[in-house]
């Protein structure tokens, strides 16, 4: 799977719109189709936080090859679980201020079904629901610091 287009470049700065500082609105992600696919799945983290990997967005049964920049968390576009700031939908880069540069990964799931809807939903629990499910992956990474 290549990931066509998105807000940001690969391994480029995330734009302070998508971040704690700025709007915090979720960025544009499109991807190439995957033969056989019948949904998708997002998971966004940043594997350099103090405490480790932390989880930025959980979105699953998403039908289109492609995100619009800015889904709210109650949209009827896939379904969105719990980030690790324990709100549902997309929260944006955070790190802490003079912690370096993140690191933050989109990792994009083609999967071969519909997984069941299931609120609050956190990464560990869509990955165990997507085993044995998951036809092809793609990631984007972008960084971002508060120095």
């Amino acid at each position: 799977m290549n990931i066509l287009k998105a807000s940001f470049e690969n391994g480029a700065r995330i734009a302070r719109k998508h971040t704690c500082e700025g709007e915090n609105v979720s960025p544009s992600i499109s991807w190439s189709r995957v033969n056989g696919a019948l949904t998708y799945a997002i998971i966004a983290e940043d594997p350099d936080a103090p405490g480790g990997t932390f989880v930025h967005w959980v979105i699953y049964n998403l039908v289109d090859t492609q995100v619009q920049e800015g889904i709210k968390p109650n949209s009827s576009i896939g379904v969105q679980g719990k980030n690790d700031f324990g709100k549902t939908g997309y929260g944006g880069p955070c790190p802490p201020r003079g912690n370096g540069s993140h690191r933050y990964f989109f990792k994009i799931y083609a999967l071969n079904g519909t997984l069941p809807i299931m609120n609050g939903i956190s990464a560990p629990k869509l990955r165990e629901l997507m085993k044995n499910k998951i036809l092809d992956s793609g990631e984007i990474m972008g960084t971002y610091s508060r120095d």
